[in-house]
């Protein structure tokens, strides 16, 4: 019998909530890590533990809130030195790199979801006595290319290299074989295919934040905002968290 193991990379947002639901549509025994980093916003925090929850996954919330002060060249590590981007078309979404990427912050991710998949591979093999063959190990992270928001840790590329990285630095992968392979079933995907996914698995998208800024309601003006709205305006579907949010009188 094969073991599915996945680790996701569970922020709160759209993206990794579909991506969550993917790999636990797909058969997996399904972790979530969702980081602490010392971001701007404790909601997103509060949102993937609601989300991880309503998708009935394994979830554990990694306290990494000294990073900020590594990666503190960012608008969502210090917003008090920097301001987040508001108002942009697509085209200007386009230009460079905003000041909303966070320095090496998905190379820091997908290393802490690989220790804990080597973790939970090690007891299996060493503890339960499961065959080495018989285990898949995943790592699921919610990156995509097509977000226009140029993260060069977001690119094809990226993910080739970091890919051998797993099986060179790993013990399951030198001494057992199990290849940790990092999946990213969004990474050229749309957001319009996004929420239709999404949508299609069922996912409780009403519980996911994607706002830079607001605490209460999106602000409707940082660019995750306005690629979310746009998502769901193509998609032909209401945003189930607006309908949530009228619902309960907050807007």
């Amino acid at each position: 019998m094969k073991h599915k193991i996945g680790v996701v990379l569970l922020s709160g947002g759209l993206d990794s909530t579909t991506t969550a639901a993917s790999a636990k549509n797909e058969g997996y025994e399904i972790h979530a890590l969702t980081v602490n980093y010392g971001q701007r916003l404790n909601k997103e925090v509060e949102c993937a533990r609601i989300v991880a929850e309503k998708l009935g996954i394994n979830h554990k919330i990694i306290d990494f809130s000294s990073f900020k002060e590594v990666a503190w060249y960012s608008a969502l590590t210090h917003p008090e030195f920097f301001e987040v981007p508001k108002g942009r078309s697509i085209e200007e979404m386009t230009k460079g790199i905003p000041i909303t990427y966070v320095p090496m912050r998905n190379t820091v991710f997908i290393v802490l979801a690989a220790a804990y998949l080597e973790s939970v591979v090690l007891h299996k093999i060493e503890k339960e006595n499961v065959k080495p063959s018989d285990i898949d190990a995943r790592i699921f992270i919610a990156a995509n290319f097509l977000d226009y928001s140029g993260y060069p840790d977001c690119r094809p590329e990226f993910y080739e290299k970091i890919n051998e990285l797993m099986s060179l630095a790993s013990k399951v992968g030198t001494e057992y074989g199990v290849e940790m392979k990092i999946e990213t079933p969004l990474l050229h995907l749309g957001k319009k295919e996004i929420v239709e996914l999404g949508t299609k698995l069922k996912a409780p998208l009403e519980w996911t934040w994607s706002c830079y800024v607001g605490e209460e309601v999106p602000c409707g003006r940082c660019d995750s905002c306005l690629l979310r709205v746009k998502g769901f305006r193509e998609a032909k579907i209401e945003d189930p968290l607006i309908l949530r949010l009228k619902k309960e009188g907050k807007m």
